[in-house]
């Protein structure tokens, strides 16, 4: 679904909603969640705000969502709490009978965004020419269903920051060479952990349609980054690491990896959401962690984990502005709309687009 076709079909709120009290809708929710009982199930990504995690059946990380939407097929409406890509995802994983639904189809990713199927196929010819077919294409989950579907089409699969360093190690069992799709910073920071150095790294512009490297020996070229980035991760400075040492040196920095290359450097340690999450989880009491991902998850570490001081290395910067747009009342709203029959912004990715897609996921998982 493009951009515009997501605003069109979105629909607004009724009126009713915006008079109802947050313990009013609370109750509404619980009450729906009793009625529908196994019918619901209410997966929720760990940036969502506490006011809806509140009612997930499951939190999870995009690779733990994905592993759950394979596995549940037993619900008839899945109401994902996340963006876009992740009910995408959801649909393409889940069973024939199932539907999925995204209570706001504005809750997108502006990661996924940066690549569309278009840029993406033109790169594709281009790069051929320039490197022959040498090539193997990884995308990161945070991608839309169609360059999945590129990645499965080329031989290529799916990876998510928990498990981005075995895949990329599996892609050169493939071929010489990998596109990285869509995340630079996650694509650059896996690739130099195995050993590879930033010189044998390009970056594809799809906006100019060409290849940025700065080398003079095209052919040593092993990894070709797409120029995209998570608005939230890119944010965080080394400025802000050197800053916060100078202030706190007792802290420990922890950051994820679609955070820049230099930033991951400057860092004590580096992972995925879960990495972060047990990282901090199993750290002895009395220990003190800023901590460089999305406002909602550090926030809710720092309430959980009362023993340890956690923080947040950028404590200005807001949360995931698109991750955020499931809130309260879309969340109630999606589930009258199910009781009334009457189903709302319905996530359905087409067959041909799946039949290629789920290759790729299946690569991965």
């Amino acid at each position: 679904m493009s951009i515009l076709e997501t605003f069109t079909k979105n629909k607004s709120l009724p009126a009713r909603l915006s008079t109802m009290s947050i313990t009013e809708m609370e109750q509404r929710i619980k009450e729906i969640k009793a009625q529908l009982g196994d019918r619901l199930y209410l997966p929720a990504h760990h940036y969502q705000k506490d006011e809806v995690v509140q009612f997930a059946d499951v939190t999870g990380d995009s690779l733990q969502l994905a592993k759950i939407s394979a596995q549940n097929k037993e619900a008839e409406f899945i109401v994902f709490c996340g963006v876009h890509f992740m009910a995408e995802t959801a649909d393409m994983l889940s069973g024939p009978d199932q539907t999925v639904i995204l209570p706001d189809l504005k809750a997108g990713c502006s990661m996924a965004d940066m690549a569309d199927i278009h840029q993406t196929e033109r790169a594709w010819i281009e790069l051929n020419k320039i490197f022959g077919d040498t090539i193997l294409p990884l995308t990161y989950v945070n991608s839309t269903a169609e360059i999945k579907a590129f990645c499965g089409k080329h031989g290529g699969a799916t990876v998510t920051s928990s498990n981005a360093k075995e895949m990329v190690s599996w892609a050169f069992q493939q071929k010489e060479r990998l596109l990285f799709l869509p995340d630079q910073h996650l694509g650059r920071n896996t690739a130099f952990d195995l050993g590879i150095p930033l010189q044998d790294m390009a970056v594809w512009d799809p906006i100019q349609n060409k290849l940025i490297y700065e080398g003079s020996e095209i052919e040593q070229v092993k990894v070709i980054l797409w120029k995209g980035h998570c608005s939230v991760h890119e944010k965080f400075t080394v400025e802000q690491i050197q800053e916060f040492r100078m202030n706190h040196s007792d802290y420990q920095i922890i950051v994820h990896p679609e955070c820049t290359h230099e930033v991951v450097r400057a860092s004590d340690m580096n992972g995925s959401t879960h990495y972060i999450i047990e990282t901090i989880r199993n750290a002895a009491p009395g220990t003190k962690w800023a901590v460089g991902t999305e406002m909602n998850l550090v926030n809710r570490l720092a309430q959980q984990f009362t023993d340890k001081k956690i923080v947040s290395l950028n404590p200005s910067l807001c949360p995931c502005l698109t991750m955020n747009r499931i809130d309260l009342p879309h969340l109630l709203w999606s589930l009258e709309n199910i009781v009334e029959g009457n189903v709302e912004n319905v996530i359905s990715v087409d067959d041909e687009t799946k039949k290629y897609a789920i290759m790729a996921l299946n690569r991965m998982m």
